[in-house]
């Protein structure tokens, strides 16, 4: 049966949060960690890492300069923002399109790969959100918009910033220099069950870093070397993670005599803590420790093109007609979630909360997050 356009008359945009000064960062700690009975002292640790950055994320000014873009792309919508972790808390705001009578919001996550956190724990959060509405209360049909990982709304940004990193590197080193994908590392059990057939947050990251690897030789003319490498490894080191750690690849490449590398954050939309600190500080740092050049692309950020992609997507949620756009084989991924899609084995054997009421929270797969795994203490 052909389905005919849908009203849209909000914009949601979900994200994880992160502390915006020094009072902030242990409370915020211990919400990402609620429940998993992670040690104070753990927590202590990982706090000092923000104090670093006076206590700082960068995450919720970029949410705050891409909310502003989308209003200003989207005029005809109201764009409402909510986090996991952090305010505006996703349940105030859901709270907030309900009272101002909102009937149906498109959800745009901050996310682009398909992982467990990155993707399935955002649908419950929106569940979750509109079980916490008073009863009695309307509650909107609050729509996820679909994975956008192989969208050229996203890509074609990342050509041209993985582009001005090479420039940034010195003259003699761009010409071989190798170009790591970076993403947040996972544990095996849950990149193994990404997707609906297994393993889709690995597969997804590779065939972007071919999709923009190769925009750079059709720029250029030059061929350069490209591999994933991973950052934010966390938890127990007898648990597998997805390797090799980025560090150790600008050590390896060091070795070998390679003459640079280019770390683009492909795994990231935005530059949040697992950016500025294990990327520009710590691996950035072990690479002029070792005297070896390297250079960091920027991350998407509010690049127009990004945000007329949202608008995009709101478009295919309007009216199924609308083109889907895709560059990988994947093709466009599809709007809908398959059952248990994403959630690893051991959780299946749990009873969701939100699983009775997922109707009303009309799910699509959506960055690997900016979070990216329930099992590190730390994860914007």
């Amino acid at each position: 049966m052909m389905v005919g356009p849908a009203p849209v008359d909000a914009l949601l945009l979900v994200s994880f949060g992160g502390p915006e000064g020094p009072d902030d960062v242990l409370p915020f700690l211990r919400n990402v960690t609620a429940g998993r009975g992670i040690p104070a002292a753990r927590l202590e640790t990982v706090a000092e890492q923000y104090r670093l950055f006076d206590g700082r994320s960068p995450l919720n000014d970029q949410n705050r300069a891409f909310a502003e873009a989308l209003r200003e792309c989207m005029p005809d919508l109201p764009v409402y923002w909510g986090n996991r972790n952090w305010a505006p808390y996703l349940t105030d705001t859901v709270a907030e399109m309900a009272a101002a009578g909102v009937n149906r919001a498109a959800c745009f996550v901050t996310s682009a790969f398909a992982s467990y956190s990155g993707c399935r724990q955002y649908r419950d959060d929106l569940a979750g959100a509109l079980d916490a509405l008073p009863a009695g209360v309307r509650r909107p049909d609050l729509v996820k918009l679909r994975l956008f990982f192989d969208h050229p709304g996203f890509v074609e940004p990342m050509i041209d910033r993985c582009l001005a990193a090479l420039d940034d590197l010195p003259a003699k080193a761009r010409p071989d220099a190798h170009l790591l994908f970076v993403a947040h590392s996972l544990p095996l059990s849950q990149a193994r069950a990404s997707g609906p057939s297994g393993s889709a947050y690995p597969r997804q990251l590779r065939a972007v870093a071919r999709l923009v690897a190769d925009g750079v030789e059709r720029r250029t003319g030059v061929h350069h070397p490209a591999e994933i490498a991973y950052c934010s490894r966390s938890g127990p080191l007898s648990v597998p993670w997805l390797e090799p750690d980025v560090g150790d690849r600008l050590a390896a490449l060091a070795d070998s005599g390679a003459a640079g590398a280019v770390l683009v954050p492909i795994g990231f939309v935005s530059d949040h803590m697992e950016v500025v600190h294990d990327l520009d500080l710590v691996a950035l740092g072990r690479a002029r420790g070792l005297g070896f050049p390297a250079t960091r692309a920027d991350t998407v950020g509010v690049d127009p093109r990004f945000v007329a992609m949202v608008r995009e997507l709101v478009d295919e949620l309007r009216d199924p007609a609308t083109p889907r756009r895709s560059l990988s084989a994947f093709g466009p991924w599809p709007d809908a979630c398959a059952p248990h899609c994403c959630e690893p084995a051991e959780r299946r054997r749990q009873e969701h909360g939100a699983a009775g009421r997922i109707g009303r929270v009309l799910d699509t797969a959506i960055l690997m997050s900016d979070d990216a795994t329930m099992t590190a203490p730390r994860g914007e």
